[in-house]
């Protein structure tokens, strides 16, 4: 019996759902750059729309304003996200390629350089050596590019996935004010929009600090000041455009 009076049994399906290692922090990742993705579209499409706020009242200029702003935003996001990651899926494969062919030609030299990573980090020379045997016979091209290129190679990035989940989530901020902005009567809009949008950033905030393990207050407060500054100057924009063509 295990501790606590619980079986082995019971304590290995305990771990079974656990997420660990590159699949949690890959998950992690994922995460952050949605939360970020919403966050720009919540600040981007916030500041535009609230400039031409301040030189029109117009709602179909805003309502055309609001949706360029998204669909500009959102494209550029998920275009920018798929160079991204295709560079960065292009630089793993050309890595993992490399390598298998040292580990087809110097087979022997990259044990013994297996050998030295591990003993780097903390193991005797001997356990070394038989964990890098070990692993070399298991399956040598993933040993290799987990402990000495930092990749794993069943977790490939994929950048159509990366380019969907950016302009995604760039959407889903942005939709925020462009509806505060239309929605309310006019009277209300500017007042309705600022509020719901410095809502949104301390909760955008909030997630990515608790995503992060860090304090949550110094992040709702960077989210707060940026969101709340680029509404102003926004604003203070527009209103001077509008007044000086009327």
């Amino acid at each position: 019996m295990a501790e606590n009076g619980q079986s082995p049994h019971d304590a290995g399906s305990a771990h079974a759902g656990e997420q660990h290692g590159t699949a949690l922090g890959s998950r992690l990742n994922w995460l952050r750059a949605g939360v970020l993705g919403a966050n720009d579209g919540v600040v981007s499409t916030a500041g535009l729309v609230v400039g031409v706020a301040g030189a029109t009242s117009s709602a179909t200029a805003l309502l055309a304003a609001g949706l360029a702003g998204l669909l500009a935003g959102a494209l550029s996001m998920a275009s920018g996200e798929y160079v991204s990651v295709s560079t960065q899926r292009d630089s793993e494969r050309a890595a993992l390629a490399l390598e298998q062919r040292e580990l087809t030609e110097q087979p022997v030299a990259e044990l013994a350089e297996l050998t030295e990573l591990l003993t780097d980090r903390g193991l005797t020379g001997e356990l070394a050596r038989e964990v890098a045997e070990q692993l070399t016979a298991r399956d040598a091209l993933s040993a290799h590019a987990r402990v000495e290129l930092g990749i794993d190679p069943e977790q490939i990035v994929n950048p159509w996935h990366a380019a969907a989940a950016s302009c995604a989530a760039f959407t889903v901020g942005a939709l925020l004010p462009l509806l505060a902005i239309v929605l309310p009567p006019t009277s209300l809009r500017v007042p309705v929009t600022v509020v719901a949008v410095l809502c949104a950033l301390a909760l955008t905030g909030w997630i990515s600090a608790r995503l992060s393990a860090s304090p949550a207050g110094p992040a709702v407060l960077r989210n707060l000041l940026g969101g709340g500054l680029a509404m102003g100057v926004t604003y203070a924009a527009g209103t001077l455009v509008g007044t000086a063509t009327r």
